[in-house]
């Protein structure tokens, strides 16, 4: 027990930690910026078995903040590279690679063993149907989502509310690393909250930080901590599902521009919101309605415009 001897010494931790971690099934979803600092931390501490999953290739901008990889690894799978890392660094993981997408499709037969489930894929879409499948499961998830210099990490579901009950109406307007930026050191903040909370949670050290929200401000250099454990759940949701879950019986509509690409689905309407809001006006309150877009953002407030028209089941879809 050498390799680990300094953090057995810890009082809260000891040995049962790290006898409860080595047992431990974590899966990690994104192998970004989020995740560099998640899979080192925990594969360094001895997790027992660890699943990585991120479907992207390596590209020169992920170079600044996803610290797992260098010059020589673009081109290359994230989740095989970070793999490869985590192994490298410490052989006793049991490390797998998933390096197709995670779908609502087909993550119920991902998460069937696991003890844990981590966010780093910072997608709305990914972080909604991830956050639904551990309530169902009752898997504790922990989610972080960053942007330009501010970001947040909270320990949801399990004996937790859902994202959903924190977080049931999305902001007007939710960017993208790609479009507001992102500083490299305010991802590998929120990036280390997460495995601490991880090792935490995996070793029941107490007390728990299920239902707590933290949220970190990187230019006034700000923490800020909220409990949720009260929440309620939403009663209606609309559910992100995949392609393989569309049925013929379906009024699939693609919000997307042109030029954004083909239709989602064959059976598929390209409609803006004005066009949508006719053709709802007229659909049975029997259907059900699909809105797709890449991200789910446009869906889900399209979904809340036509909520007062349209009494029938609504699902989500993002393209990616």
């Amino acid at each position: 027990m050498n390799r680990y001897e300094r953090q057995i010494a810890v009082t809260e931790f000891g040995i049962d930690g790290q006898c409860q971690l080595r047992e431990a099934h974590v899966l990690v979803v994104g192998a970004g910026g989020l995740a560099a600092p998640v899979l080192q931390y925990l594969g360094g501490a001895g997790l027992g078995r660890l699943q990585i999953a991120d479907p992207d290739e390596i590209q020169l901008s992920n170079l600044h903040r996803q610290t797992l990889f260098d010059i020589g690894d673009i081109g290359q799978k994230k989740a095989i590279q970070a793999s490869l890392f985590v192994t490298k660094r410490n052989p006793d993981v049991h490390v797998e690679a998933i390096t197709s997408a995670i779908t609502p499709h087909n993550v119920q037969n991902i998460v069937k063993d696991v003890d844990l489930v981590i966010d780093c894929a910072d997608a709305f879409a990914v972080s909604y149907f991830l956050s639904d499948i551990c309530l169902q499961k009752s898997i504790p998830l922990i989610s972080a989502s960053v942007v330009g210099t501010q970001g947040y990490v909270g320990c949801f579901c399990g004996s937790a509310p859902s994202l959903r009950a924190v977080f049931p109406q999305v902001p007007p307007q939710l960017t993208t690393c790609a479009e507001s930026g992102v500083l490299g050191p305010v991802v590998g903040v929120l990036g280390s909250l997460q495995a601490q909370l991880a090792l935490q949670i995996l070793s029941a050290i107490s007390p728990s930080p299920m239902g707590t929200l933290i949220r970190y401000d990187g230019l006034k250099q700000h923490f800020a901590t909220f409990a949720f454990h009260d929440a309620p759940e939403p009663e209606d949701i609309w559910p992100f599902i995949a392609q393989e879950d569309f049925t013929t019986q379906d009024i699939i509509i693609d919000l997307r521009e042109p030029e954004e690409g083909p239709l989602v689905h064959k059976q598929a309407l390209r409609l803006n919101l004005d066009q949508l809001k006719n053709h709802v006006a007229e659909a049975d309150s029997s259907s059900r309605i699909v809105l797709c877009c890449r991200s789910g953002l446009r869906a889900w407030q399209a979904g809340l415009q036509i909520e007062p028209i349209f009494k029938g089941h609504l699902c989500l879809h993002a393209t990616g």
